[in-house]
């Protein structure tokens, strides 16, 4: 009896014994190289379409591999590559009540065609931005349109138009379907003091091309659950090279905290669930692509699975950098909308760690990541954050390093983040889905 009793006893000790061991799994030094490669200069910013991005993604496979990762369903590496057609302007000739605009007071938006030439006659009507509103909201809502449009813009938004205008450079991503349309779009801002349109006229060339972007993903299979899919995310890309016209100034973006430290969590979190070993649901961790640019990784991402599938999403965006809540605090973007964050907290009882609702709701930040586009189709898809986004003067800026990160922060976050989804990951918590948005 003695024989039987030992190794019975070892047994029952076994998955406690593991849970106890995260300090030795998820440690300083391990986090502390994940993100340091990922934010090193080498990645050149990790912007989409760069030879950085190819670098990060390399980085990513081979720590995947490494851990034991499966490739997702359908893919045979870690790679799941897809395809945009970027359109890049080459010139843009513009007419307002018979003057010619000259080119620095032109930004072009969302055009769809090599050649798209329209008029007042054949589009949508001209309109003009409200100069007491703020810019960039006007911008935004406009952005979304897909109309074929001429907006007059205020001088005294100069400063906002020009750096819109240096990002515009770059181009419109599109998938080959939008190019096919008989009335492509274009939305057309021009700087003037003008207040009404007569009569005006648009001819613009673009270059198109077709791009290759990937997400990096790989699964550990369930068990009892293997049907229903648990999702860890970050997006790895950043915005690359910011030219400056300072000699000798720092050009590269490095993304540290955006989110090169979600990136790492989830990295951290594979490691772990695949060393615990008792997951009854399918666990997928993936690194997107293209959020900086439009969220194209996410959007790709969601339309090779099932939604209904799919039973909670933890995505994670900069944990850089202590919260507004105080140490071993992070917070939940659309806490309010399941109750998954409910979950988090009752799986973290008697640690001192502890999740917060979104304090921005004002910044939107619930649909502004990865995590929207499960969450408009009815998935609890959350953002877990602990960025002051609203007094934070590093991001979007090349002064996102690793030098300027709480490496202690994320390593507290990311363990947090490991425990209080052990209900949900064994198939215990089932959060409740999130009302899908009006189509």
């Amino acid at each position: 009896m003695k024989h039987l009793i030992y190794p019975l006893i070892l047994l029952l000790a076994g998955p406690p014994a593991i849970a106890q061991d995260i300090d030795k799994i998820i440690t300083k030094p391990y986090v502390d190289r994940l993100i340091k490669t990922l934010s090193s200069d080498e990645m050149q910013g990790r912007a989409t379409f760069s030879p950085g991005i190819d670098k990060a993604a390399s980085f990513i496979e081979k720590e995947f591999k490494e851990i034991g990762l499966q490739p997702l369903q359908g893919e045979k590496g870690y790679r799941q590559t897809f395809y945009k057609y970027q359109v890049k302007p080459l010139s843009s000739d513009v007419t307002v009540n018979g003057a010619k605009v000259a080119s620095e007071n032109i930004l072009v938006v969302g055009n769809q065609a090599a050649e798209n030439k329209f008029s007042n006659a054949n589009s949508d009507a001209a309109i003009s931005l409200d100069p007491a509103k703020p810019f960039r909201e006007q911008y935004r809502a406009l952005a979304r349109s897909k109309k074929r449009q001429l907006i007059l813009v205020d001088p005294k938004f100069k400063a906002e138009f020009k750096q819109l205008q240096d990002y515009a450079g770059r181009g419109t991503n599109l998938d080959e379907k939008d190019l096919q349309g008989d009335n492509p779009a274009a939305l057309v801002f021009v700087l003037t003091p003008e207040t009404a349109v007569k009569e005006f006229s648009v001819s613009l060339r673009s270059s198109v091309k077709k791009m290759e972007l990937f997400n990096v993903g790989g699964i550990i299979p369930g068990k009892s659950k293997a049907a229903e899919l648990v999702i860890f995310s970050g997006h790895y890309d950043h915005l690359g090279i910011i030219p400056s016209s300072v000699a000798g100034q720092d050009s590269i973006a490095n993304g540290a905290d955006d989110d090169a430290s979600g990136t790492t969590a989830m990295i951290a979190l594979a490691k772990y669930y695949k060393k615990l070993n008792n997951n009854e649901r399918t666990l997928i961790f993936v690194a997107f692509t293209a959020e900086e640019i439009g969220g194209y990784g996410a959007s790709h991402f969601s339309k090779q699975l099932n939604p209904d599938h799919v039973v909670a999403m933890f995505n994670i965006e900069m944990i850089g950098k202590e919260s507004k809540f105080g140490k071993h605090t992070a917070f939940i973007t659309g806490y309010e909308k399941s109750d998954f964050g409910k979950i988090l907290q009752k799986n973290l009882k008697g640690t001192e760690f502890t999740f917060h609702p979104d304090p921005y709701t004002e910044q939107n930040l619930f649909y502004r990541s990865d995590n929207a586009t499960l969450a408009a189709l009815g998935v609890p898809a959350h953002t877990i954050s602990t960025d002051q986004i609203d007094i934070d003067k590093l991001y979007h800026t090349v002064k996102d390093e690793y030098s300027s990160l709480d490496v202690d922060n994320i390593l507290f976050t990311i363990k947090a983040i490991a425990k209080s989804a052990i209900s949900i990951v064994n198939g215990q918590d089932t959060p409740t889905r999130i009302p899908k948005l009006v189509q």
